[in-house]
């Protein structure tokens, strides 16, 4: 019950990851909001929460409000939603990502709005919300970047760039507040067996040797171990943590 008494809103909560850390910090007693653009995926999502929470006997709730994060007006409006219906605001986790392959003469400008504006500006506006109420309750934000934000990623150039943007973007908010009590940190998974690794099929013609060093030597992860990490740094087991940005990548970042 390390979440007992807590609120966290947690973007991209409608699959993948997003819901993975929806389930655990409701099973951990967490008050949880969760956005999305995808309302079936939520009320799955508060479905699969009830139905845990119940089983367990113990634990938090989940409540959804359909939300475009890159949206700044909405972002905002979230935001207050979620602590004046839930008293306060814990914990952001922002999980919401979008991945998109594609060899760099046949990205579009639909593709590089689509994944800055999800991956980048919504964190920047989510962050900008969250923050003023983090620091009334000496709460903190996990934001998900990537390996690919760390490392060059043939045929993934706008992915990896909004991921390296989430990479500075947290460590420079974690310089910003670094006077303050609230921790700002990022979790940086490699492949994850998720939903929006299959909505970007690779192009056609590529040259295999160019990603095989993606591959690494190990299965994929379930999105389940990286939840995990995710509510371990949102926890006040990490209360040490601040800055940081935590692989969870099966090793591929090591070399």
């Amino acid at each position: 019950m390390r979440f007992a008494d807590r609120v966290a809103v947690v973007t991209g909560a409608a699959s993948g990851i997003g819901r993975e850390v929806a389930l655990r910090m409701a099973r951990d007693g967490a008050t949880v909001v969760g956005l999305d653009l995808n309302e079936a995926g939520l009320a799955e999502t508060t479905e699969l929460v009830t139905a845990a929470v119940s089983e367990a006997g113990s634990g938090g709730s989940m409540w959804a409000r359909r939300t475009n994060i890159a949206d700044r007006d909405d972002a905002h409006a979230a935001m207050a939603e979620a602590v004046e219906r839930s008293g306060k605001l814990d914990v952001l986790a922002n999980v919401a990502g979008v991945l998109r392959m594609a060899k760099l003469p046949d990205v579009t400008p639909a593709d590089v709005d689509l994944v800055l504006g999800v991956n980048v500006v919504g964190t920047i506006w989510t962050c900008q919300a969250a923050i003023p109420h983090l620091l009334e309750t000496r709460g903190n934000v996990v934001n998900v970047a990537s390996n690919a934000g760390l490392m060059g990623s043939a045929y993934s150039s706008v992915y990896s760039a909004s991921k390296a943007a989430v990479v500075n973007f947290t460590r420079s908010l974690a310089m910003e507040y670094a006077k303050s009590k609230i921790r700002i940190n990022a979790v940086a998974p490699g492949g994850v067996e998720t939903p929006m690794t299959h909505t970007s099929p690779l192009p056609d013609d590529i040259d295999f040797d160019l990603i095989r060093p993606l591959m690494g030597f190990r299965r994929m992860s379930p999105p389940e171990w990286i939840a995990n990490v995710i509510c371990f740094v949102a926890s006040d087991e990490a209360r040490a943590v601040h800055g940081a940005i935590f692989s969870a990548d099966n090793g591929l970042t090591a070399s």
